[in-house]
């Protein structure tokens, strides 16, 4: 008896301490066990919700806000009527003016007017979803990549200077330039990846101080003949030629092109190495576990260096769509704040490629129907700012929209349905018999339904046969029986 009971006590019913997920533990969300591994495993019904929160509440700021609101609200009490209209007014105008400027203008007089603003909203997100895919590998490799800038930077660099100093063939020029803003970008995150890999030195402290590296660097060669443009005092660079530049995707009426495309097969190729290739496990290996990746053979140092150099290249390759496909040139602001909010959509895309490519599309919209939105009703684009800080503080923090919604912790469920009218008196039954025997040993019989009651309430679906017994598992009373 005290056999079974030994072997049956991790596989019992999940305590308060395991949030509902069995003997692991991490996975219900429990206090004890949250880390920065639990931000990246929820699931999208969360994501959704915290979404919804974060709109209502900037509806509230919008709300305080509002000029006509705050004097409606000063005769509230009079007609209370007047202060909802004002605030329902205030709010529907802005999030109209957003789907208008994000989506789809339906006030426009032609087609192409009404869907510019998706066409916008497209544009924007597609350095943000290369460069987001980039920092999710990264995320996913265990490193807190938030050199995305920097890395960024270069890739727009190497870029520049080879679409202006070099005169190619159609074509042969834009594959050039794109393969070395690849290139720039992976070779300063292999920087990174080379010196936590050689000295220990942590990811976080090396990316922040050469994103500024970079920012000053590429600085003071936009004010030499290195990358200046001739004659100009100015901080920029020469156009790009024609030969160096994505085509425009849907004609001249809007300012969509083929790096789109891109960041479509770039979301392709995240999703392949991580999914399907042997560098993509050995980096999930090491992201999920260090200690055990090397006890199996994988160089943890050397996918260290493999994973910032893949994320790196993903992000020079967005700082190469920006010079190729909207700016045409190369200026100070190339990157602008595209390396952090990448943290932001990698965070709310679960480092997932396609869960980032959909969270890319969601923030470029945003960004685009945020303009929209602030010339229509003079509401400040800040509010877009707050609607995505407050997406990522609720993503970050899935416990807090599980409490306000009333969600049940993951595993809540099969823990009720371990716990039903059925297997539980089993299992109560079990318990009793084990605490009534004085000297610790039950009769053949008991040990038998003990080990059965165990095994239904523990949610194993094997074959209940003795035939099929793991004869190392067999108790001593099953032995002895047979």
């Amino acid at each position: 008896m005290s056999a079974v009971t030994s072997e049956s006590t991790p596989a019992s019913t999940p305590g308060p301490q395991s949030g509902g997920a069995g003997a692991s533990g991490r996975k219900g969300g429990a206090p004890n066990g949250f880390s920065f591994r639990d931000v990246l495993s929820g699931n999208g019904t969360v994501t959704v919700l915290a979404i919804i929160l974060s709109l209502v509440i900037s509806a509230l700021l919008i709300i305080l806000t509002d000029e006509d609101v705050l004097e409606a609200a000063g005769y509230f009490f009079s007609r209370p009527v007047d202060t909802l209209a004002a605030a329902w007014s205030a709010v529907a105008s802005a999030y109209a003016a957003l789907f208008r400027g994000a989506i789809f203008n339906y006030r426009g007089d032609t087609f192409s007017e009404g869907i510019y603003p998706l066409m916008e909203s497209l544009t924007v997100a597609t350095p943000l979803i290369i460069i987001s895919l980039g920092i999710a590998i990264s995320f996913r490799s265990g490193l807190f990549n938030i050199g995305g800038q920097g890395q960024m930077i270069f890739g727009a660099m190497f870029a520049t200077w080879f679409g202006v100093h070099l005169q190619l063939p159609a074509g042969l020029h834009l594959v050039l330039v794109l393969i070395m803003g690849i290139l720039g970008g992976a070779l300063w995150g292999a920087v990174v990846g080379f010196l936590k890999a050689l000295t220990g030195a942590h990811e976080v402290i090396l990316t922040i101080m050469l994103n500024y590296v970079a920012i000053h660097l590429v600085t003071y060669f936009l004010y030499t003949p290195v990358l200046q443009r001739e004659g100009s005092t100015n901080p920029v660079s020469d156009f790009l030629p024609s030969t160096a530049v994505f085509p425009l995707l849907f004609g001249d009426s809007f300012r969509l092109n083929w790096g789109f495309v891109v960041a479509l097969v770039a979301t392709v190729f995240a999703w392949w190495l991580m999914k399907r290739s042997s560098v993509g496990f050995q980096l999930r290996a090491v992201g999920a576990n260090p200690d055990a990746a090397r006890t199996a053979g994988v160089s943890v140092k050397r996918m260290y260096v493999v994973a910032m150099a893949i994320s790196g290249g993903l992000a020079g390759l967005a700082g190469m769509s920006q010079v190729s496909g909207t700016e045409k040139m190369l200026n100070t602001d190339v990157a602008g704040s595209f390396g952090f909010d990448a943290i932001t959509v990698a965070l709310l895309g679960r480092s997932s490629p396609w869960g980032v490519f959909a969270a890319g599309l969601l923030f470029g919209a945003l960004r685009a129907g945020g303009v929209t939105m602030q010339t229509e009703t003079g509401v400040p684009i800040d509010i877009v700012l707050i609607i995505q800080s407050l997406i990522v503080l609720f993503i970050a923090a899935p416990p807090l929209v599980r409490m306000i919604f009333r969600l049940p912790a993951p595993g809540a469920l099969q823990a009720r349905t371990t716990a039903d009218p059925v297997t539980q008196p089993a299992l109560a039954g079990a318990v009793a018999a084990t605490t009534a025997s004085a000297d610790g040993h039950a009769a053949p019989a008991d040990s038998a339904t003990i080990g059965d009651a165990v095994g239904v309430a523990a949610g194993d679906s094997g074959s209940t046969d003795p035939a099929d017994a793991d004869p190392s598992t067999t108790t001593p009373a099953e032995g002895d029986r047979r």
